[in-house]
């Protein structure tokens, strides 16, 4: 297991279904203060919007069926980002519910925190730990299949 260390600064991607943008740009504005003190990103429109209707600034990636949930992974497993909001619609079908999956489960991998509703994000803002120095502790999955390969157990 490895520790990496979270600044002060924390990296946060915002990421809402369409169904959710409106309730995500209005917890970003009832946020505005606490967000201003992170580095912000987020997928394509949802980016866009929250940039619009803050004033912050939010760097934005393609829309998440374009590949920008993608483009999050990878800047997750690159240490990049260090904390997502993702305000993500339960009771409709998405056409790119394989890459949400797969952003989850990078997410979970990399021991990043994720808040999937308003109240979770609630918590999770006004946690101290979002203005200070903290720890996340990484599996070293080489290292658990690698004895996995050489005793044939996990």
């Amino acid at each position: 297991m490895s520790i990496n260390k979270l600044g002060k600064q924390k990296h946060i991607a915002l990421i809402a279904h369409d169904n959710k943008k409106d309730d995500l740009i209005a917890w970003a504005k009832n946020n505005r203060d606490a967000l201003g003190k992170h580095f912000l990103c987020g997928t394509g429109t949802t980016a866009r919007l929250i940039a619009e209707n803050t004033g912050l600034p939010v760097k934005a990636y393609k829309s998440g069926p374009l590949g920008g949930d993608q483009q999050i992974g990878a800047r997750i497993a690159n240490g990049e980002v260090d904390f997502m909001i993702f305000f993500w619609d339960t009771l409709t079908s998405q056409p790119h519910d394989t890459d949400v999956k797969a952003l989850l489960r990078i997410a979970v991998l990399y021991d990043i925190p994720v808040a999937m509703s308003q109240t979770t994000a609630d918590f999770l803002l006004s946690s101290p730990l979002m203005d200070e120095e903290c720890e996340r502790k990484e599996i070293d999955y080489y290292a658990r299949i690698r004895k996995q390969n050489f005793s044939g157990t996990l």
